[in-house]
């Protein structure tokens, strides 16, 4: 499936660490679910990482979509550090660390995750 189409939907940058799994319709909203890509955090370059899954599934409410609202139910990906043996993720202040992002994108990482990134 052709997801280039969620780069217009999607707050900025969401698609370089997020991957369409599925997209309902329900009655009077729309929901997409978004999996984190198996890309290694940059901090955990040169380690051996395995990947053990996700956490659990977090739902943000993002812009309306042709009235109806829309849901993102965003599942992040967690690593095992096979040297170290402990549970690793991306830290998005890292991320965010460096990058220009939108006042968009910062405010839907506030909602999913918290916090606003240091720097926009």
């Amino acid at each position: 499936m052709d997801t280039s189409i969620l780069s217009f939907i999607l707050p900025e940058g969401l698609t370089e660490y997020f991957e369409l799994d599925r997209f309902e319709v329900t009655e009077g909203s729309y929901h997409i679910y978004l999996l984190e890509k198996n890309i290694h955090p940059e901090e955990y370059s040169g380690e051996k990482l395995i990947s053990k899954g996700f956490f659990d599934e977090i739902t943000v409410r993002d812009f309306p979509l042709r009235g109806k609202p829309c849901f993102l139910k965003v599942k992040r990906r967690k690593w095992q550090n096979l040297h170290t043996k402990k549970i690793v993720y991306r830290d998005w202040n890292l991320v965010a660390d460096g990058t220009k992002m939108t006042t968009e994108f910062a405010f839907f990482f506030e909602k999913l995750f918290g916090f606003k990134p240091n720097k926009l």
